[in-house]
């Protein structure tokens, strides 16, 4: 994982993904009327449904723009994963407006895991900073994964305290996978990429423009089986990020506040909206399993895995693979590039299985390790 294309679909790949006002929706459409990016290419130039811009740039790119693409796909740990692949995250797949590709620099396996979005102020109080850090490192030492925007204030927090926690944590970017904005976080993004991954929509050397960030967003949402909001003002972009997640039917979660604190009145918005009030990570965690096992049955058919939200020991008397998963599994936790090794499934196989047993109780997730119970 992930799948690597030829080289030269890979090129068509980049020069849709910059064709000007193309846009994520008319790649995934162009790709998927011609069947592959290559013979997309050459039928858009000239195509007279799209715009004479991109028409004109798909006619004749600029290759030194994609050759530096490539020479940073090229780098150990970089990958590009297009929405045609069966590595592409379903539950992203799933969600509204989900990109055309995804540039990603770290394990790519982690975006097949479970994970909770933890966004909020860049401005945050002191509390709330120590609230994502504390929530976020709870959420990493029950095996989730953290995700969230390597912004100011808590999304640092929620970073940081998953690392703390041990277990992995995925920064979903508004510039190119090669850009980190802040640039006070580049030292925690390079943390980050070792201990999960950086992911972007946008190629390598787009700047952090203002548009950028509420896509950034929806692929927040998107990635996760719920986002909790910490703290925000009632025109934060946190709110837009619970909006893109409740329209992909996931949890939206809200620490309540101060009634005298401007960045708790986001929050108390989106409770009357609807919104879970939680205290603890621990409710988090709860209220997020029985949505997990409706999620990783999405996975399954995704895979074409056996749908079985059949009991555990149903599924070991029925199941080959994952009776070889069980078999792989002891009592000294395992991570899952290790398992992968053990079993010969995929990563993203094995993620949803384990997230089936981890439910049904059959297996422990502790910092990214499984262990059977």
């Amino acid at each position: 994982m992930p799948l690597e294309l030829a080289l030269d679909e890979t090129r068509a790949w980049l020069a849709l993904l910059r064709a000007p006002g193309l846009g994520a929706g008319g790649v995934r459409e162009l790709v998927g009327r011609h069947g592959g990016a290559s013979a997309a290419q050459a039928a858009a130039a000239r195509d007279a449904r799209i715009g004479a811009e991109a028409r004109a740039w798909l006619g004749a790119p600029d290759t030194a723009a994609i050759e530096r693409d490539i020479a940073w796909l090229d780098a150990p740990n970089h990958h590009l994963i297009v929405a045609t692949s069966e590595d592409f995250p379903s539950l992203l797949r799933d969600a509204s407006n989900p990109p055309a590709a995804l540039f990603v620099a770290g394990d790519t396996a982690c975006l097949w895991s479970a994970q909770i979005a933890i966004v909020g102020s860049r401005s945050a109080s002191a509390g709330g900073l120590a609230n994502a850090r504390a929530f976020a490192k709870t959420f990493a030492q029950s095996g989730n994964t953290v995700t969230s925007g390597l912004a100011e204030g808590i999304d640092g927090a929620a970073h940081e305290g998953a690392l703390e926690g041990g277990g992995k944590t995925i920064a979903v970017l508004g510039t190119g996978p090669d850009l980190v904005y802040p640039r006070k976080h580049g030292d925690l993004a390079q943390r980050i990429m070792g201990a999960g991954a950086l992911v972007s929509e946008f190629p390598p050397g787009t700047p952090g423009k203002p548009e950028n960030f509420p896509r950034r967003n929806r692929l927040i949402a998107g990635l996760s089986l719920g986002t909790l909001v910490v703290e925000a003002g009632l025109n934060s972009g946190s709110l837009i990020t619970a909006r893109m997640a409740n329209e992909a039917g996931r949890e939206v979660f809200a620490l309540p506040g101060s009634i005298h604190s401007p960045l708790a009145r986001g929050c108390h918005k989106l409770i009357r909206d609807g919104a879970k009030l939680v205290e603890t990570a621990e409710e988090v965690i709860e209220e997020l399993r029985g949505v997990g096992g409706l999620l990783a049955e999405g996975l399954r058919r995704r895979l074409d895995a056996p749908a079985a939200p059949v009991p555990v020991s149903d599924a070991t008397q029925r199941d080959p693979e994952y009776q070889r998963l069980l078999g792989a599994l002891d009592a000294e936790p395992a991570a899952l590039d290790e398992l992968v090794e053990r079993t010969g499934l995929s990563a993203a196989a094995l993620s949803s299985m384990l997230l089936v047993l981890e439910l049904d109780g059959a297996v422990t997730a502790e910092n990214g390790r499984y262990g059977r119970r």
